[in-house]
């Protein structure tokens, strides 16, 4: 199925550039054999999406597996939607100096208790599109 002639597929450096700016995406993860999806604050850094959370399901289904990451927002001024999703594995952060860099991003989850493991995301495809805002009208063009 090819794209609408409107929709602008968006570089890597475009897509990073919207990670940048919006600080909160989706974690895909298989739990159980079963998809689950947590919110969850991120922050971009050297290419990878870095997040914190606690000792739980997250953590033990997205460590060392095959993850997506999806963040999405909607440009009003533009009338324009947008998303991006990453794609890779995630690796929780271990070494010292990793952990102190993590440390100073700017990742502040938002639902109470300790959040101590910092898992990064190394992605193997960032992907992203741009499209018009159709106001909420059937569309028959299917």
């Amino acid at each position: 199925m090819n794209a609408h002639p409107e929709t602008e597929v968006l570089d890597t450096a475009a897509c990073l550039a919207l990670l940048r700016e919006e600080p909160f995406g989706r974690l895909a993860v298989i739990v159980n054999g079963r998809p689950e999806i947590y919110p969850v604050n991120h922050a971009v850094h050297h290419g990878s999406v870095i997040f914190r959370t606690s000792n739980g399901s997250k953590l033990h289904a997205s460590v060392g597996q095959p993850v997506a990451y999806e963040i999405d927002g909607v440009d009003e001024a533009a009338g324009k939607a947008w998303s991006v999703v990453v794609a890779g594995v995630a690796h929780e952060v271990q070494q010292l100096h990793d952990i102190l860099e993590a440390l100073d991003l700017p990742v502040f989850p938002w639902e109470e208790g300790p959040k101590p493991h910092f898992v990064r995301i190394d992605p193997d495809g960032i992907t992203g599109r741009r499209f018009p805002i159709q106001g909420g009208s059937a569309d028959t063009d299917a």
